[in-house]
C-alpha cells in the first residue's frame, strides 16, 4: 500500500554530527517534488527523530550521517519503530557511509542508502517509487 495524498518525510540529524547542507539540499529536493518535509534541524536523538515521525505522521524518515555512527543509529531508529509499531515508516538515509556497511544497514531493516554525489532526483525518484501508491491501485 502507497501513499495517495502528498507523501510525508522528516529528515533528520542524529547525533553529534553538524554538518546539515546534504540534508537541507535533501529536504528541499523533496519540497520541491511535492512532499511535506519536517526537517527536524542538528543534534537529534532517535528517539526525537521517531517521536516526530510518528507525531507527523510520516511516511518515511530520511537520515544524514556524516559522524561514521550510521551502524548504531541507524539500528536505533528502527528498533524505536519496531517498539512503537510504526514499523510502515520507511527510512532511507546517506552520508559518509562505507560500500562494506550498506548491505547490513538493508538487513537492519534500512530501505536505502545514497552515498555522497548521490543526484538529488535518485533520491526523489526512489522515494516516489517506494512510497507512492501506484497508478489504478
Amino acid at each position: 500500500m502507497g501513499v495517495s495524498g502528498p507523501i510525508r518525510v522528516v529528515v533528520a540529524k542524529p547525533g553529534l554530527d553538524g554538518h546539515d547542507r546534504g540534508a537541507k539540499v535533501i529536504a528541499r529536493a523533496l519540497r520541491d517534488a511535492g512532499m511535506e518535509v519536517i526537517y527536524t534541524g542538528l543534534h537529534q536523538t532517535p528517539e526525537q527523530i521517531v517521536h516526530t515521525a510518528i507525531q507527523e505522521d510520516a511516511d518515511a524518515i530520511g537520515l544524514s550521517i556524516l559522524s561514521g555512527a550510521h551502524m548504531t543509529l541507524f539500528a536505533k531508529v528502527i528498533e524505536l519503530l519496531r517498539e512503537r509499531d510504526a514499523e510502515d515508516i520507511k527510512v532511507f538515509g546517506g552520508g559518509i557511509i562505507p560500500d562494506g556497511d550498506i548491505a547490513p544497514l538493508k538487513e537492519l531493516g534500512v530501505a536505502a542508502i545514497f552515498t555522497p554525489g548521490a543526484p538529488t532526483g535518485d533520491v526523489v525518484a526512489w522515494v516516489n517509487a517506494n512510497l507512492r501508491e501506484p497508478a489504478g491501485a
